[in-house]
């Protein structure tokens, strides 16, 4: 358990709690983006140096880490960064299509004005890659509207599930783009295109358009995957 001790920063009061979110969500992402590879040892005294903690809760983040399917403890070794098998990814990308309907139909969050504006801000990027094009920016900007997107749910454990099987496989992608499996040009323009549809559905308040679209994005992003 973490503890309810509180840290004073210039953004205001960080707990105990916060913080280990904010360790545990470093890790991922940098799992996700690939800075740390499939197979990878991760050194528990340099993270708890780097973070500023003891090896103790780091151990809690790694836990965490490893319930979540990105990181391994092997006896002996260390903690190890996981790989995923194929039929797994199919596994999960199948689950996945199923749950980003029920994103848009249960305990919905409607999108106001300041949601709309988020979205807009995302689709700016979107656009800004196809001049500036980048595989880590593309991975960190599909994060991001994941994330806004599962603010249409007020579903604790929908929104749950759905985190841990996107970050389970987000990683995925990246790697094809790096052999070359995937056209990074290519990709660009489909998602900027799907950002605009689904920003357009967002102001008319049609959010089961919403979930079908994403639901198609789902199933077309891992049929270039493995083709």
């Amino acid at each position: 358990m973490v503890d309810d001790e509180v840290t004073q920063t210039r953004d205001g009061p960080l707990t105990a709690r916060d913080r280990f979110d904010r360790i545990h969500e470093d890790i991922r992402d940098r799992i996700c983006l690939l800075e740390y590879p499939p197979g990878e040892k991760l050194s528990e005294v340099e993270l708890a140096e780097e973070f500023g903690i003891s090896r103790t809760p780091l151990r809690r983040v790694l836990a965490r880490l490893e319930d979540e399917g990105l990181v391994t403890s092997v006896h002996g070794v260390g903690t190890m960064v996981t790989d995923i098998e194929m039929e797994e990814l199919a596994q999960v990308y199948r689950l996945r299509k199923e749950l980003v309907l029920l994103q848009t139909s249960l305990d919905v969050a409607p999108p106001d004005a300041v949601y709309i504006a988020r979205v807009e801000a995302l689709l700016a990027r979107a656009e800004a890659l196809k001049t500036a094009p980048s595989a880590k920016s593309f991975s960190t900007l599909d994060r991001d509207m994941f994330l806004t997107l599962l603010e249409l749910t007020a579903n604790t454990p929908l929104r749950t599930m759905s985190k841990r099987l996107y970050f389970r496989t987000a990683r995925i992608w990246l790697q094809q783009v790096t052999a070359s499996k995937i056209d990074l040009m290519q990709e660009i323009e489909v998602y900027a295109r799907e950002v605009r549809d689904i920003l357009e559905a967002l102001k008319l308040g049609d959010l089961d358009a919403v979930g079908h679209m994403r639901r198609s994005h789902i199933s077309l992003s891992f049929a270039r995957m493995i083709k």
